[in-house]
């Protein structure tokens, strides 16, 4: 793939895919691209551009897969032993967002709203029944590696009230940010060996190597594609770490600033803005 650091941006009225050159005092140099990163994208015959604004950086996406409970210290947190496989859910397209952006949170889901910073990639290619044994080159499959907050109603995920499941809690409009950019996987050859942290309004809160992984980027790949067509631009949400809001009294509230910060990867900004009661509920 013809970029380093994809992004989506708007200049002159038209969106585009581009490849991002520089950021500096809030602006961005991006030189455009033709193209879709699932067919071809090839670097336009003009001049860099530069916006104020980078958009999500996938226009859409076939599905959200996320992993639950897959770093060991989460798990001792959360007090839950280890499964035997993933515990996979997922969320719909409606929940892709963007960087920079608010996340409006409707009425139902602000008693119990949490953060969930997360390593997050994408798929390049439709791929199925990957091989359980033997290595692959992962930039044969991925497209890149972005951050994501799998932002969360735990107030809809307490197994009392939803019999443990997840994907209702999780699959609001806007609950998966991810961005700024994309990085290309041949830039990272090694996902279980990055760092990241999550803070709110600057504080930190979560701060892990992404080598505490129980299941790898391989094994869930390798795992979610047995019997299953995954498709290209799927977007995968690979876990949190401890630290969440729910096991340390920080629920975030309205108003608050949410950065997942994953070194070599980018720096995930979104704002909380929680939505007016409805009078009727």
């Amino acid at each position: 793939m013809n970029f380093e650091k994809l992004v989506r941006f708007e200049h002159g009225g038209v969106v585009s895919y581009g490849d991002l050159q520089a950021e500096e005092d809030g602006q961005y140099t991006v030189k455009p691209l033709d193209g879709t990163p699932f067919t071809t994208l090839k670097a336009k015959n003009v001049p860099p551009v530069r916006v104020e604004k980078l958009l999500c950086p996938l226009e859409g996406t076939p599905i959200i897969i996320c992993v639950g409970l897959n770093y060991r210290k989460h798990a001792t947190d959360a007090n839950i032993p280890v499964p035997k496989y993933p515990v996979i859910f997922t969320k719909p397209p409606t929940a892709l967002h963007g960087p920079n952006e608010i996340v409006s949170i409707h009425s139902t889901c602000q008693t119990h709203l949490d953060y969930e910073g997360e390593l997050t990639f994408v798929t390049s290619k439709d791929l199925k029944n990957l091989p359980l044994t033997g290595d692959f080159d992962l930039s044969d499959y991925v497209l890149g590696y972005t951050a994501g907050n799998d932002i969360s109603a735990r107030n809809f995920q307490d197994p009392k009230v939803s019999g443990g499941q997840f994907c209702y809690a999780k699959s609001f409009d806007g609950f998966a940010p991810i961005g700024p950019y994309i990085v290309n996987s041949r830039l990272i050859p090694d996902p279980q060996k990055l760092h990241y942290t999550t803070k709110v309004n600057g504080e930190e809160r979560q701060s892990t190597g992404t080598d505490d992984m129980i299941w790898s980027v391989k094994e869930i790949l390798r795992h979610c594609s047995q019997g299953t067509t995954i498709k290209a631009g799927t977007v995968f949400m690979s876990g949190t770490p401890s630290g969440v809001g729910i096991f340390c009294d920080g629920l975030l509230k309205d108003g608050d600033i949410v950065e997942v910060d994953i070194g070599g990867v980018g720096n995930l900004v979104s704002t909380i803005k929680f939505e007016k009661q409805d009078a009727n509920l």
